[in-house]
């Protein structure tokens, strides 16, 4: 069972907060920006030439972000399994927005999957099959944050960065992480070995 019903703790959080980062869960707007700032220093420097999935989307807040900064990716695809924010996403980003789960549901492939919070309410195993799975749709890799810490009870998910290599050695992929830009998160990335 997942650690909570993701449908209905988004849409209250929605209800709750509006089209905003606390509405999908985020602490503030400058926490969110935070991550997607330490999100993007595991990407190449043009992201011009690459398509980008983002996995669990929300809002399409990550795409404004790098919109923002003047750096959209040659094609964007948002994938978010609550119908209302994949309808704001695709008001606010002009983009395709598919409602999927990416635990169940076929996925595009792409150069480089991203996620940004989406992970923080499953159990660790969903975790890890989200990663296997967005990792297996990438041709570049998979860069994400999580939560840091022990598990515990509560909604929210906690990792540690050790608890990641099992999986990078199975899947044969160069695990990288940071964890100086906010307390109590870091993020990692499984990048294909033979990527170019």
């Amino acid at each position: 069972m997942p650690r909570v019903d993701t449908d209905s703790f988004y849409r209250d959080s929605l209800a709750r907060h509006g089209h905003s980062a606390e509405g999908v869960q985020w602490n503030s707007a400058r926490s969110q920006h935070i991550r997607f700032l330490a999100l993007r220093e595991f990407l190449p420097d043009d992201l011009s030439t690459l398509s980008l999935v983002d996995a669990g989307c929300g809002l399409g807040d990550l795409f404004v972000f790098l919109s923002d900064r003047g750096e959209k990716p040659r094609s964007y695809i948002g994938i978010d399994v609550v119908a209302p924010m994949v309808e704001a996403a695709a008001g606010r980003t002009g983009r395709e927005i598919l409602q999927r789960d990416v635990l169940l549901d076929d996925l595009p492939g792409a150069d480089y999957y991203l996620c940004s919070g989406a992970m923080n309410t499953l159990t660790h195993e969903e975790t890890l099959l989200f990663i296997r799975r967005c990792y297996a749709a990438s041709r570049q890799g998979f860069v994400f944050n999580l939560l840091e810490g022990r598990q515990r009870g509560g909604a929210y998910n906690h990792f540690q960065y050790d608890d990641l290599r099992p999986l990078a050695e199975e899947l044969s992929a160069e695990l990288n992480f940071a964890n100086n830009y906010l307390a109590g998160d870091f993020t990692a990335s499984f990048i294909h070995r033979d990527a170019s």
